[in-house]
Formats: structure tokens, sequence, C-alpha cells
């Protein structure tokens, strides 16, 4: 029993680590940027928003560099699932969120489509690298398109939120962001040794661990942000923080393990795992839908009640009724 004791407190003090790397690493990259003359709202839209994955796409790289495709994989896909169900879910809760239209008819939409491409990646058991990187590549045309229409049609929440960038002398700046990146990157060979050990021990496939333990761990940054945003009434940046964070997960995350070394899949990633989070996503957007159609004839704010979070909840808990057979299969 005592030979456990260390990789679990290895992934504890991995994952702490990441959350600790990240924030580091945000802060010191933004403040490098807004010293190179570029504007905060850009900052918060491009840097910030990637940097919130930055766990996530350090796992991923370290798991592929240590023959663990699948708990890279199982960690986007995970990750994604925790943001809608868990993350959105406990959001909602704390506050009622208001929508806007916006969500339904721009970032929606892109989000269904990469989550339409990233199931022709899995469908065939086999992520390989070719598509990996095609996918990947996309983030760039999405950045630019991104940053060109909120330029022209700037959201007062996005800007405030944006503002809050730090401004620190540069080199206090390059400084904290090469601590957060050597963080980062320690902090995430410990999580990923941690996290097979704890697979192997268990007897649970590095797939099981990536969509569970590893998931959840690596959400924390976007639940810590999107609770705080609920809070300071910056709703908008709290949803739009899940639908990044979403996307980033499937083309940057995912794609980072398939880009190192093509993955061969378990037939479970795509009809149960991908299954459930094109599904997630689906019930996300609809809600969204349905909250603005309510309001169409009337003069009252679009809100994701308290209901829809426990909607979100239980939708979540019913995708780990699902992985429970798999976990300890009979």
């Amino acid at each position: 029993m005592a030979t456990i004791y260390l990789p679990f407190f290895a992934l504890i003090v991995g994952m702490l680590g990441l959350l600790l790397g990240a924030d580091r690493f945000v802060e010191g990259s933004a403040a490098v940027a807004r010293n190179l003359g570029i504007s905060p709202m850009i900052i918060g839209l491009t840097v910030v928003s990637v940097g919130t994955s930055a766990p996530e796409i350090i796992v991923s790289i370290n798991a592929a560099l240590n023959g663990a495709g699948q708990l890279a994989v199982g960690n986007a896909l995970g990750s994604n699932l925790a943001n809608i169900g868990l993350v959105l879910g406990i959001t909602a809760l704390v506050a009622p969120l208001p929508v806007q239209k916006h969500l339904l008819v721009e970032e929606g939409p892109v989000l269904l489509v990469i989550t339409a491409l990233a199931g022709l990646c899995l469908y065939d058991g086999f992520l390989h690298r070719g598509e990996s990187v095609a996918l990947m590549l996309l983030v760039i045309p999405l950045l630019v398109l991104v940053v060109k229409f909120k330029k022209s049609a700037p959201n007062p929440e996005a800007a405030n939120s944006a503002e809050e960038i730090p401004d620190m002398p540069r080199a206090q700046a390059l400084l904290r962001l090469a601590l957060g990146l050597g963080v980062l990157l320690v902090s995430a060979d410990i999580t990923v040794w941690g996290a097979k050990s704890i697979a192997v021990y268990l007897g649970l496939s590095e797939l099981i661990i990536g969509l569970t333990i590893v998931a959840i761990g690596t959400s924390l940054p976007e639940l810590a942000a999107s609770v705080m945003s609920a809070l300071r009434g910056h709703h908008d940046i709290a949803i739009g923080n899940i639908f990044g964070s979403n996307l980033f997960n499937l083309m940057l995350v995912m794609t980072a393990a398939g880009a190192i070394s093509p993955i061969a899949l378990s037939a479970d990633v795509f009809s149960r795992d991908f299954a459930a989070m094109a599904l997630m996503t689906t019930l996300m957007v609809a809600l969204v839908a349905f909250a603005i159609y309510r309001t169409t004839k009337s003069d009252s704010q679009a809100l994701l009640s308290r209901f829809v979070g426990i909607v979100l909840l239980a939708s979540y808990g019913l995708y780990y009724v699902a992985l429970w057979p798999s976990m300890y299969p009979i």
C-alpha cells in the first residue's frame, strides 16, 4: 500500500505546480506582450486565452514524449467534459449567467465545427500526425478572425478584463514568464509520472486516468477563472472562457500529442468519450440557444439559470456512470 502514496503525492504536487506555473506563465507572457506594445484587448483574446490551456498542452506534450498518448487524448476530451459539466455547471450554480447572442452566432458554430473535425480525426481509432498538424494549424486563422472581429465589435466586459493585465518592467515580465514555463514543465513531468504510476497500481488504463483525475486537475484554472469572473460580474468572460478553452483543448492539447507521435486508440475513445463530449457540447450550445430564444419577444436578459447548472452537473455525473464499467471491468 505504501507504494501508492508517492504517486498520489506526486500527482497532487504536480497539479498544484501546474496551477502556479500557469498563473505565472500567463501573467508574464501577457506583461511581455504589453511591453511590446500589443493592445490589452488582443492580449486577452490570444495570449491569455491560450495560456489558460497551458497545463493541458504541457501535460499532453509530456505524455506523448513518455509514450502515454492515450493519457493525452483522454486529458483533452476529459477536460472538455469537465469544463462543460463541472466548471460551467458550478459557475451557473454560483450565479445565473447572462448570455449574449454572439455566443450562439459566433463561438457556438465554430466550437461545433471543430468538435466535428476532431471526431473525424478519432473515428478510425488512430490519431495520425498529419491530421493533428492540420487541425493545430487552424488555430492561426481562428485567432486572426477572432481578433479582427472583436476589434470591430468590442465587448465591454472583455475590455475591462483585458485592462487587468499586469504592468511590470520587461525584465520582471521575462523572469516571470521563464519561471512559469519552467514550473509548468517540471510539474507536467511529475503529474504524468504520478498518473501513470497510479494507473499501473490500480489496474486502470492511462486513458481512464487522463479522462478523470488529470482532466479535472488541469481544468481547475478554468474553474477558478470562471467562478471568479462570475462573482465579479464579468459574466460574458465566464462563459466565453469555457468556449475558448474547449476549442484550444481540441486544436492544441489533443493535436500536440498526435503531432509528436501517432496514437493508437481504443474503440471506446470515439464511441464513448468523444460521443459524450460531442453530446455535452451540443447540449451547452442548445441551452444557450434556448435561453436566448425565450427572451426574443421580451426585454428580459437571457440567462443560464441555476437549474441549467444542475442539468450540466447531472449530465457530467451520467458520463461517470457510463465510464464506471471501464474503470473496474468484471
